[in-house]
């Protein structure tokens, strides 16, 4: 598994993921909701930023099915889904995982027919705290 390269502004991301927790950035000022994280607020220009928990309830907004070749990591697991999840309580926010059936399962667990847009996914956390998808209705 590769790990997450992080930087400041996406630290606080990766550290609330690791305690079983989905929050994004938000402004200080405007309150605007963003994702990735940056230093400036793309709506009002602030600098101030604060990290919000969110429900973790999505839908499948768009998906791929990797086929190899790919990186000697993830090769032996393809195909596997690369999911791309719109956030329910923040619709301008999309956060890219794989669809499994529970935290810390492979890449390949959910056949690639099972995938669907629209469908809707829960945030789960795999090892490392790294965001993963269940079907809400399996």
């Amino acid at each position: 598994m590769l790990a997450p390269v992080t930087d400041a502004d996406g630290a606080p991301f990766w550290r609330y993921a690791a305690q079983g927790e989905l929050r994004v950035q938000a402004c200080a000022d405007c309150g605007e909701l963003r994702f990735p994280p940056r230093p400036c607020c793309p709506h009002c220009q602030s600098f101030g930023q604060e990290w919000r928990a969110v429900s973790g309830h999505g839908r499948i907004w768009s998906y791929v099915v990797p086929h190899p070749p790919l990186l000697p990591d993830y090769a032996a697991q393809a195909p596997y889904n690369v999911v791309l999840v719109e956030l329910v309580d923040a619709p301008r926010i999309r956060m890219v995982g794989n669809l499994v059936t529970r935290a810390g399962d492979p890449l390949d667990a959910v056949p690639p027919d099972r995938v669907r847009i629209g469908a809707r996914v829960q945030v789960v956390f795999g090892a490392g705290g790294l965001p993963q998808w269940v079907l809400e209705r399996p």
